[in-house]
């Protein structure tokens, strides 16, 4: 609307001082010269912009329109440079001639290209025909008003050949120009048909202004600056406008706009259609005028006459040949779809827009027993239940209103009145005819019957048929949402029956589904009409009691008690099961609605409030309070023991030697913790690491681990049994501040051990761990001499990645490569090529899990150096490892002979640098 204000007033206030003469005659042919080329100009770039912008067939179209705009400007700028700047007169012929013929041309190519294009020879022939009846009209009319008068002139003063051809062109191009505007005004496409509008009725303006400038009595008189100029300045403008001001209003894609009525469709056809013949028409009588009125018919007038009759006598052919076609279509379209209305098993009927039924399909004595006869002449509300008729009603009004291009179909579904005065659940599509209905129906009674038990089963209880979970947990969201959002009265009962196992097992599950559904009955019945009793599974039941708004929070709790209170003793009274009394107790919990708290949240308030009830004592009521989250309580407990075990030396650490597998000497041990409990139960890592989920507890733990390893390998060192110890960390827990890389190296000065008998197995497998902090802190640590191995190689997120990027000494396999490296072809293949990896970047190899003979065998034939497992030993003790270290060395399978592909050999431990001594396995 804004644009359009603006664009209006530029108009106005052009035309108002033009009619005023500007103030002055310097400025008067300024404004008519360069103020009509700067807003041809402006319109050259905006249609330009916008074909750029633009990716629709139209494009073309507008960069045509800027064309010829772009030829306006010129023009006008050319007539500037003589009249403003020279001040001289215009010569005739000029190159602002040039120019101005020039915009006819691409302006007429540009409305053949909005057209909307015949898809036949016909259509093509139809539209040049057209075209000519029109133009040929204007061209007799102008050629005997004004046309012939001009030509007359240039001829008797002797003009030249130039000035006369100049004198009937602008007249031509302009009436060829008019042609094609009321030609395709018909024809538009429905591509922005409200940019197309606009360009359309832009040029308009510009061909009246040009026609009226080229008339005798304006054309002697005019000078620039004239009111005349303001149709030019108003054509440019609104062409400028035409793309921009369409899609601001959201073009007619996005924003609904009300359709046309039904009654301005036919007269739109209607002239769409008589156009032409009007044309030939104004042309035959202005031919007759002449001939009635004595005057000499002009050759011109009558050749041009003539070749219009002949068009129209051509038109008129095509649209017989196309109405006989038509007609036998027609027929033959109304003879099938006749077959396919009488012998559809559907029944179609068509509705006037009174809502009387005109038509009604065979098919109704079938599906709705009923004669076709007697609905014909009756209401279509008089035939739907009234319970369904306001919703029809609304449906179809909410239809009809809607534009059909948007919603050309829609589906109601209700109950229709059968002959035997039954109600038919009725499915119909509906489609519009001639401002009434087509309904096209069919009988889904047994649908819906199925899908209203399919419904029922999937949302009830098959043994007691009271709501099940799904059903209970959709009422606990709309008890908590809507109108009652916030009340916090809205309480939820989670019941247990108490001794229903023992009932199972003594009486056997048939008297046990009799108790269930006893039970249920019971509850249903102790329950209000608006409240939902469910029954969850097995023996547990729930309920939820709905809010009284009375905002009393304590007075609705005694009250809640008091209902479930009642309830634990309905459920408690004696079950008549087969010639028997039964008994059982019941546990309820009782959980209260809060604020923002969702249907999960409040049912597992209820669950675990229940769960303390049967932790009391059961047969009791029991309110839910936050200190209940027994997993959260659990957490804590066992956090609390791992800690304790951490302070009153519950852990153990024992140790698994790793063995070199051409030797069969100790090469290394590896670190383990086991937690010894009070019970004298031996958790292995997985199990108390699984516990202790929290940060703080694990980081304490790993501390432990690692100062108590660095501990007990130097006591073995100083007792003469130098081994390298190798304790695995897992990533995360490297980059904690707590195990910076000068505390590793506090601890080695601290108990004397150098630092090349300490391996850390770096355990990578969370993809979030940063690379770049895990590099450094590494690095750091192999400065001071620790070794390095990759540990679990082979799986886990970034092995390869890690292999890359960090300081690697070691690869550890992983054990699920090496169980199944004897049995399977293509984990040996596998396996194979990591250990070929690790020996192309020359580091030492070592399997975990290595746990029986034939193992040790591939492997080593696969070149790994060194392996861990219970084919040579399980984790020792301190006791036990000092016997094996004394030992030495342990049994290999194979023979002595046998040759690591790898660089093997006992490696050297603890003498020499890190960058001379070999990296020892782990």
């Amino acid at each position: 609307m804004v644009s359009q204000i603006l664009l209006g007033l530029a108009c106005a206030g052009y035309a108002v001082g033009a009619a005023l003469g500007w103030g002055s005659p310097e400025l008067a042919l300024f404004m008519g010269d360069f103020g009509l080329s700067a807003a041809a100009l402006i319109a050259a770039v905006s249609c330009f912009l916008y074909a750029r912008a633009g990716g629709d067939r139209c494009r073309p179209a507008w960069l045509l329109f800027s064309v010829s705009s772009l030829m306006a400007a010129g023009g006008n700028a050319v007539w500037g440079w003589y009249e403003v700047v020279r001040g001289v007169p215009v010569p005739s012929p000029s190159l602002a001639d040039v120019f101005f013929l020039c915009f006819a041309p691409p302006a007429v190519i540009g409305l053949l290209v909005l057209a909307k294009r015949p898809v036949t020879r016909a259509g093509w022939l139809c539209l040049v025909l057209d075209s000519w009846l029109i133009g040929g009209s204007l061209l007799t009319i102008s050629w005997s008003l004004a046309l012939a008068h001009t030509a007359h002139l240039a001829d008797t003063e002797g003009a030249s050949v130039a000035r006369a051809a100049l004198s009937l062109a602008y007249p031509l191009l302009d009436i060829v120009l008019v042609s094609m505007v009321l030609a395709l005004h018909f024809r538009r496409a429905n591509v922005n048909r409200s940019a197309v509008n606009t360009a359309i009725a832009a040029l308009a303006v510009t061909v009246l202004s040009d026609a009226l400038f080229t008339s005798p009595l304006l054309r002697q008189a005019y000078h620039s600056g004239q009111l005349l100029d303001a149709g030019w300045f108003a054509g440019s403008l609104l062409l400028a406008y035409a793309p921009w001001g369409a899609r601001s209003a959201a073009g007619d894609a996005l924003a609904p706009r009300e359709e046309p009525s039904q009654a301005s469709r036919p007269i739109a056809g209607s002239l769409a259609a008589l156009t032409p013949y009007l044309a030939a028409a104004v042309c035959t009588l202005g031919i007759l005028y002449n001939v009635v009125e004595g005057r000499r018919v002009d050759r011109v007038v009558l050749f041009t006459g003539c070749t219009v009759a002949l068009a129209l006598v051509v038109r008129q052919a095509i649209m017989l040949v196309d109405n006989i076609a038509l007609t036998h279509e027609l027929a033959q379209k109304e003879n099938h779809f006749r077959s396919l209305v009488q012998g559809s098993s559907d029944v179609i009927m068509i509705a006037a827009p009174s809502g009387v039924l005109r038509y009604v399909s065979p098919a109704a004595s079938g599906v709705y027993g009923r004669d076709a006869e007697d609905l014909v002449g009756t209401q279509l509300a008089a035939i739907i239940h009234r319970d369904d008729l306001g919703g029809v009603v609304h449906e179809l009004r909410r239809f009809l209103a809607a534009p059909p291009s948007e919603e050309p179909t829609t589906r109601i579904e209700c109950r229709f009145r059968s002959g035997t005065g039954d109600w038919l659940n009725v499915e119909s599509t509906v489609n519009r005819h001639q401002g009434g209905l087509i309904l096209n129906s069919r009988d889904v009674t047994e649908r819906v019957r199925l899908q209203a038990q399919l419904q029922h089963n999937a949302e009830h209880d098959p043994l007691t048929g009271l709501p099940n979970r799904a059903l209970f947990t959709g009422r606990v969201r709309q008890a908590l949402g809507g109108r009652r959002t916030g009340d916090a009265g809205t309480a939820v009962l989670f019941i247990d029956l108490d001794g229903f196992k023992a009932v199972n097992d003594r009486l056997g599950h048939q008297a046990g589904d009799e108790l269930l559904v006893q039970a249920a009955h019971r509850l249903q019945e102790s329950v209000r009409a608006g409240d939902t009793a469910a029954r969850l599974g097995g023996d547990e039941f729930a309920a939820i009691i709905l809010g009284d708004g009375t905002g009393d929070q304590p007075a609705r709790e005694c009250q809640v008690h008091e209902i479930a209170d009642r309830l634990r003793l309905t459920l408690s009274e004696p079950y008549r099961i087969g010639v028997g009394d039964v008994r059982v107790a019941a546990s309820i919990g009782v959980a209260f609605a809060e604020p923002g708290i969702t249907p999960s949240d409040l049912m597992r308030n209820a669950d675990l409030a229940m769960y303390r009830a049967k932790a009391g004592g059961k047969n009791r009521v029991e309110l839910y309070a936050p200190q209940m989250q027994a997993e959260v309580v659990r957490r804590t407990e066992l956090a609390a023991r791992l800690r304790d075990a951490l302070r009153d030396g519950e852990f153990a650490l024992l140790h698994q030697p790793v063995v070199h597998l051409a030797t069969g000497t100790v090469a290394a041990v590896a670190a383990q913790a086991r937690w010894r409990s009070a019970q004298g139960i031996l958790f292995t890592p997985a199990e108390f690491l699984r516990v202790a989920e929290d940060g703080d507890r694990t980081a304490e733990l790993g501390r432990w681990l690692l100062e108590e390893a660095i501990e007990q390998a130097a006591d073995r060192a100083r007792a003469g049994r130098k081994v390298s110890v190798s304790v695995r960390l897992p990533a995360r827990r490297l980059l904690d501040k707590g195990t910076p890389s000068s505390s590793v190296e506090a601890l080695l000065t601290r108990h004397g051990l150098p630092a090349g008998a300490l391996m850390i197995e770096v355990a990578e497998s969370d993809p979030r761990i940063p690379f770049d902090e895990l590099e450094q802190r590494l690095v750091a640590l192999r400065r001071l001499g620790v070794r390095i191995a990759l540990d679990g190689f082979g799986s886990g997120y970034a092995a390869i990645n890690a292999l890359r990027r960090l300081p690697i000494d070691v690869l550890k396999l992983d054990r699920g490569l090496v169980e199944g490296v004897v049995e399977s072809a293509r984990l040996h293949k596998i396996t194979s090529g990591l250990l070929r990896i690790a020996c192309d970047l020359g580091m030492q190899s070592v399997a975990d899990g290595v746990d029986v003979p034939e193992q040790v065998l591939a492997l080593r034939a696969m070149g790994c150096t060194h392996g861990q497992g219970m084919a040579f030993s399980g984790p020792l003790d301190e006791y036990r490892l000092r016997r094996a270290l004394d030992r030495g060395t342990f049994p290999m399978p194979g023979t002595a002979t046998a040759q690591p592909v790898l660089a093997g050999g006992s490696v050297p431990l603890l003498s020499g640098s890190h960058s001379e001594t070999p990296v020892p396995p782990t």
